[in-house]
């Protein structure tokens, strides 16, 4: 029995360390910090292939902070992350409601991701659900909030999130969708696109499952007249609004037919910039036109304006 119990001893002692030395070798996060910084991730598509994603001002369809709509930014911190100006990359209560859910259901099936443990993931990580790959994910979380800004952040995580068949980016949603750029969304559409990050594949794919799609934003734009972001006339002129996805391709509908492949674990590598901004262009849908606009030479990140309560300043 004593020996047993010591080979466990070892076996932790040896995994810390494991983990220890994975937290210390962990990429900068400094460098997120620049405005002009582009790096290039691996995206899956829906049928289980990687393809090169450039993450910055490289990728045509990058969208700055200030281009995009408060009412955007808000509809998914509402819906995603409530807390996301109160907590420093964690949510510890929600941490500890997923462990009790995992317990229960004998499973890893709740994240209790926030939006900043989100945009690491996506920007650093791979999509497996394991213990390990969530410590690192809290680390790096804690580490990009040490370094940017709640503005940054978001503006990152708008800019990487999924929301269709090699859509990614609010840019390239918005386009996708709509046939605008992010800065001319209504608030419908800003809640339509906040509505479909749970599931844009198959549960929120607004092609197959439309009024649910329409339900859970029409759920978001409630808490957005809550919040105080919209006023009772923009709240009831959003309700009023069908949003238009006619643009939507047709092609969808074929490639959620096949069942994804996932032949990896890993759905986010870093590959040099240089050769992955020319391979995204080849790989890649087609979306619209830039939305991108000039930076703002001081740097700033303009923060989502609130009538009623306003967001606490970070740093």
């Amino acid at each position: 029995m004593k020996k047993i119990i010591f080979y466990i001893f070892l076996v932790i002692i040896a995994y810390l360390l494991y983990v220890g030395i994975s937290l210390a070798l962990m990429p900068p996060v400094a460098d997120l910090m620049d405005k002009k910084f582009s790096t290039t991730i691996q995206v899956k598509d829906w049928q289980g292939d990687y393809h090169p994603f450039v993450v910055g001002p490289k990728n045509r369809t990058w969208t700055p902070s200030g281009r995009i709509p408060s009412e955007m930014k808000w509809a998914v911190i509402l819906a995603e992350d409530a807390n996301f100006y109160n907590h420093e990359g964690f949510d510890v209560k929600a941490i500890k409601n997923a462990i009790k859910y995992d317990l229960e259901k004998k499973s890893l099936k709740r994240g209790a991701s926030t939006i900043t443990q989100q945009t690491a993931k996506n920007l650093f990580l791979s999509r497996e659900k394991t213990i390990t790959r969530k410590l690192k994910e809290i680390y790096l979380a804690y580490r990009m909030e040490q370094e940017l800004t709640k503005g940054r952040i978001i503006e990152f995580y708008l800019n990487v999130v999924e929301l269709g068949p090699m859509v990614y980016g609010i840019g390239h949603g918005a386009q996708y969708y709509f046939g605008k750029p992010a800065s001319a969304l209504t608030p419908r559409e800003c809640a339509f696109l906040a509505a479909m990050l749970p599931g844009p594949r198959v549960a929120y794919n607004p092609y197959k499952n439309l009024g649910k799609v329409l339900k859970r934003s029409d759920m978001i734009l409630r808490l957005l007249r809550q919040k105080g972001v919209l006023g009772e006339a923009e709240y009831q002129a959003a309700l009023a609004e069908s949003p238009n996805v006619g643009r939507l391709q047709k092609k969808v509908d074929e490639v959620i037919s096949t069942p994804p492949l996932f032949a990896s674990s890993s759905s986010a590598r870093r590959d040099p910039i240089e050769k992955g901004a020319q391979e995204q262009q080849e790989n890649a849908s087609k979306p619209g036109k830039n939305d991108s606009g000039e930076q703002k030479d001081n740097g700033s990140v303009s923060q989502p304006s609130v009538p009623v309560e306003a967001a606490p300043e970070k740093k």
